[in-house]
């Protein structure tokens, strides 16, 4: 069997520097089916599995009004992916894409991002659907779904005339 990690024919890895310049504060964490990137959908979908989103205990209160929103943006750290390649095969034909024309999980920095349908909310457990990530993936940010939210504070200069 071949390492699933591994580079494909004509795809190209680079050096990576030190890290160190950013942190991220893990907020929860992703309750999937899915133990294996084979198994993973390619891109989420509303009509596929429940899943959960578990906050830690001191974020539980960051959720309240949560439940106005019938779809949130999920973004979460792919821990697993690999973050050095330039260059991808996706399909290992020979055709390559540079990664940022891709939405592959590597990357150099393998942030993912989901548009989920919020099916309920039990106290710091929200069940989703949408998701396409390993179980127990790391959870860095949850918010409305742009296109659903209305600005809390007062229209800026800036915002033009849509917020007036």
């Amino acid at each position: 069997m071949t390492d699933p990690d591994a580079p494909r024919p004509h795809e190209v890895a680079v050096p990576l520097p030190a890290s160190g310049d950013a942190w991220l504060r893990v907020i929860g964490r992703l309750r999937t089916p899915w133990t294996r990137r084979a198994d993973c959908p390619r891109q989420g979908s509303e009509d596929g599995p429940d899943c959960r989103i578990e906050i830690l205990p001191h974020w539980h209160a960051a959720l309240d009004g949560i439940e106005a929103y019938a779809r949130l943006e999920v973004l979460y750290w792919l821990d697993r992916a690999r973050r050095d390649l330039a260059v991808q095969n996706p399909k290992g034909d020979g055709v390559t894409y540079g990664t940022f024309a891709l939405r592959s999980p590597v990357r150099p920095n393998p942030i993912g991002t989901a548009i989920v349908r919020l099916i309920a909310r039990d106290g710091g457990t929200l069940t989703v659907r949408g998701l396409d990530c390993l179980d127990g993936t790391p959870l860095i940010d949850l918010k409305p779904e742009r296109g659903l939210f209305t600005p809390k504070a007062a229209a800026k200069p800036a915002d033009g005339e849509r917020r007036r």
